[in-house]
């Protein structure tokens, strides 16, 4: 079973929104918000993972905390149908916090945070030599309103 092809129900899509908001919760606290057991979430999570559906778990950090390092926004386009390609390959690079499709002049939209600024241009560097990608356009995010 793939991503594609597995169709969260509501009990998954209440553990992911439970995962979004304290992604180092244990399995019994889990179950307990969830009114389930705990082997029922641990298989439920076994699955999300096994299915691509849950990529992983991170650590959130307050915006303010980490005002050191760059963030942005890039606006990327595709070339022809390689948006698949593309997006697996973005999915790779740890600087990208969100990785969106739209619609419009732009194909994607990527959240990018970078530790430095030399970081940050190493990544869009790398980014815009991606087989597929026609044109970017990247703006910085200077503070938050």
């Amino acid at each position: 079973m793939t991503v594609e092809t597995y169709v969260p129900d509501a009990l998954d899509r209440r553990l992911i929104a439970h995962l979004r908001a304290d992604g180092r919760a244990s399995l019994s606290k889990l179950a307990d918000v969830l009114g389930v057991a705990r082997g029922t979430v641990q298989n439920r999570l076994e699955r999300l993972m096994e299915t691509g559906m849950l990529l992983g778990f991170t650590v959130r950090v307050r915006e303010d905390y980490d005002a050191q390092s760059v963030h942005a926004v890039m606006m990327i386009e595709v070339t022809g149908k390689a948006t698949t390609q593309v997006v697996r390959r973005l999915r790779g690079f740890a600087e990208i916090q969100s990785l969106h499709t739209t619609n419009g002049k732009w194909d994607l939209v990527a959240r990018i945070r970078a530790a430095t600024l030399a970081d940050f241009d190493r990544v869009l560097r790398e980014i815009r030599m991606i087989d597929g990608i026609a044109n970017s356009e990247t703006s910085l995010l200077l503070s938050t309103a």
